[in-house]
């Protein structure tokens, strides 16, 4: 393979490695439990699709396979009054990517710790901080709340690969949702952006550059609507869609404009009561219109325990 097709085969991967982030699918984020819940989930999420490059640069039957196993403890407090919550996820993901380039079949395998999340949510209208008693009499209506999710760059990175479980990055979306409820019938929508660092040090191999090399995100807008039902307390099922526009990549202040993202998914989940204090959670979504990434099938199962009182 020639020096330059190397370098411009380097310069689509490098714009299409970064996470679709607009991707993510969550009925009920803002839906109010009592001050002091808790809770704490194990889920397992695999994902099997196409990974897609630029159609100039000769890369066939691109497909990655990706298993995420990830711990997130959720707890709620009062905020000046508010209900409000706060959660921390560590993810650990396994790869396996394969493609053929110039005729010949090429596998990548990658596993590691992903970057810690962190996520604070407030309700901003519909639901102050309330106490197990007050919160049995509460009935919800309408509810408005605003999060600020926080990814930082503390996931498995090695500047002489191209392809990382980390991102060296930080990434922040700050988000309004609204939930509304009638009777057995919940309505949710949110509205984000997320917001990106750069990577001042992305692959320090990369031909005909003089690293280090930085990569770049341009901001990409999300949103997300979901319908569920209730079928009995804390059995419910939902049907769940999402659109997200942005995200093109730039490598040393050079944009890759067929990287700009225009998808949505589809999926369903349900939540299912195992005793009174553990829960299932099933869920399911693919891809529906795509313009750059997001092609692929995701499930996922969550197991979760929750209590109230002190963690």
């Amino acid at each position: 393979m020639s020096a330059k097709l190397q370098s411009a085969l380097l310069f689509t991967l490098c714009a299409a490695i970064p996470l679709c982030h607009g991707q993510g699918l969550s009925p009920r984020a803002y839906v109010v439990p009592p001050t002091h819940s808790n809770a704490a989930t194990l889920t397992y999420s695999f994902q099997n699709g196409d990974v897609v490059f630029d159609p100039s640069i000769p890369i066939q039957n691109a497909s990655g396979r990706i298993s995420n196993g990830l711990f997130t403890y959720y707890h709620t407090l009062d905020f000046f009054g508010r209900s409000a919550n706060a959660s921390i996820t560590l993810p650990y993901g396994v790869g396996h990517f394969q493609g053929t380039i110039l005729g010949t079949e090429q596998k990548i395998y990658r596993s590691g710790l992903g970057g810690l999340t962190g996520r604070f949510s407030v309700n901003l209208y519909g639901a102050p901080a309330m106490s197990l008693k007050e919160y049995a009499k509460w009935k919800q209506k309408l509810l408005i709340g605003a999060s600020l999710l926080v990814t930082t760059p503390t996931g498995q990175y090695d500047t002489a690969r191209l392809i990382n479980i980390g991102n060296n990055r930080w990434a922040f979306k700050p988000e309004v949702g609204l939930s509304r409820r009638w009777g057995n019938w919940m309505l949710d929508a949110y509205w984000a952006v997320w917001i990106f660092t750069a990577n001042n040090n992305f692959f320090s191999r990369l031909p005909g550059s003089h690293p280090p090399n930085k990569q770049t995100q341009q901001p990409m807008g999300a949103t997300e609507l979901h319908l569920s039902y209730n079928i009995r307390p804390r059995f419910w099922i939902s049907v769940d869609g999402n659109y997200w526009r942005g995200g093109e990549t730039s490598l040393n202040g050079v944009a890759t404009p067929t990287t700009l993202q225009a998808n949505s998914r589809l999926g369903t989940t349900a939540s299912i009561p195992i005793t009174k204090h553990q829960s299932v959670k099933v869920s399911y979504s693919g891809g529906t219109y795509i313009t750059f990434g997001g092609n692929f099938q995701n499930l996922q199962v969550a197991w979760q325990y929750s209590w109230i009182g002190k963690p």
